[in-house]
């Protein structure tokens, strides 16, 4: 480790005064060119919360298995009031994806449907229904969108077709971008209002062609959908996925980001150890939440490849090509 030049010591007050301004100036130089710069604005400027609605994230999920019920049934969090977290039984589909509905006082979006044969209409359609009840909208309108298009995200789709006050935007690159608004995919970045509630939404092709991260001001959470989380990311367009991730750090370059939630968890709690794929029963998984030292993590990761990204494990997750 490059260690600060050490500036001989002046008798004098001023002549001190100037050693430490030169020991302040050496010391960010080295931690700029060790690629440790802090981004400005980055921080808020006391730890007060930073205006962001708060919320809690369990310390661990409920684990499915080793024994099934013959109905697995949806865990249901609240992060808070207004943000509701699902995540399917690994005894529905090992791949145990999450589920996000974010609600505003105009209209309410979730973000996936799952990968089984599931009851997720229903579990959705009451908690709907309640913040319908709690806002005196029975007409709130339900968004239905996806991270991307993968089986595991889509599954669920035909119980939400056709509902009432439900508008289901179906998960093709050119619906993707027509719904949200998109003038220049995949560069831009367009905005959702729930009422009361903004969302940035990011277009992030190369996991999958139609994949979007959505940023929610309201609590400075990132969803990332498949291509960050802890587990195994599988770049399909590995100059696509490159350009995406880079994008994702731009975006969140001098804004709040108080977690990044992808839609799988594969890591165990041992770093560089995973679960195999197929695995329902997951009693020693990691937390959800990333953060953007992850991030940044990644995408220095993928630059170093040089644009041929190779298997790599990392202490949270692992980069996977796939042909």
């Amino acid at each position: 480790m490059a260690q600060t030049p050490v500036v001989p010591h002046s008798g004098s007050g001023r002549a001190a005064a100037a050693a430490q301004r030169l020991r302040r100036a050496l010391a960010c130089a080295l931690f700029g060119l060790a690629g440790f710069a802090v981004p400005a604005g980055a921080q808020a400027p006391q730890p007060d919360g930073a205006g962001l609605s708060r919320g809690v994230l369990p310390r661990a999920w409920r684990a499915s298995g080793p024994d099934c019920p013959a109905r697995p049934e949806f865990e249901v969090h609240e992060y808070n009031a207004s943000l509701v977290i699902l995540r399917e039984s690994g005894c529905s589909n090992y791949e145990k994806p999450f589920l996000f509905l974010l609600l505003g006082t105009h209209r309410a979006l979730l973000l996936d449907t799952g990968a089984g044969e599931t009851n997720v209409g229903e579990v959705v359609g009451s908690l709907v229904d309640r913040w319908r009840r709690e806002r005196g909208d029975a007409t709130l309108e339900l968004v239905v969108a996806h991270t991307h298009a993968h089986g595991d995200h889509i599954a669920g789709d035909a119980q939400f077709r056709n509902r009432p006050h439900t508008t289901l935007v179906e998960p093709t690159p050119a619906a993707v971008q027509a719904y949200f608004g998109f003038r220049d995919w995949p560069n831009d970045v367009a905005t959702l209002d729930l009422g009361g509630r903004l969302l940035d939404v990011v277009a992030i092709p190369g996991h999958e062609p139609s994949s979007i991260a959505v940023y929610d001001r309201q609590t400075a959470i990132l969803f990332t959908g498949d291509s960050l989380y802890p587990g195994r990311l599988y770049v399909r367009d590995a100059p696509a996925f490159a350009r995406s991730i880079q994008r994702l750090v731009d975006f969140t370059a001098g804004k709040p980001l108080a977690h990044v939630l992808g839609n799988h968890i594969e890591q165990t709690r041992t770093p560089y150890l995973d679960y195999p794929v197929g695995t329902v029963y997951q009693p020693d998984e990691h937390v959800l939440e990333l953060g953007r030292g992850e991030l940044l993590e990644l995408n220095a990761a993928l630059g170093s490849m040089a644009g041929a990204p190779r298997r790599a494990a990392y202490r949270d997750f692992t980069i996977w090509p796939k042909d």
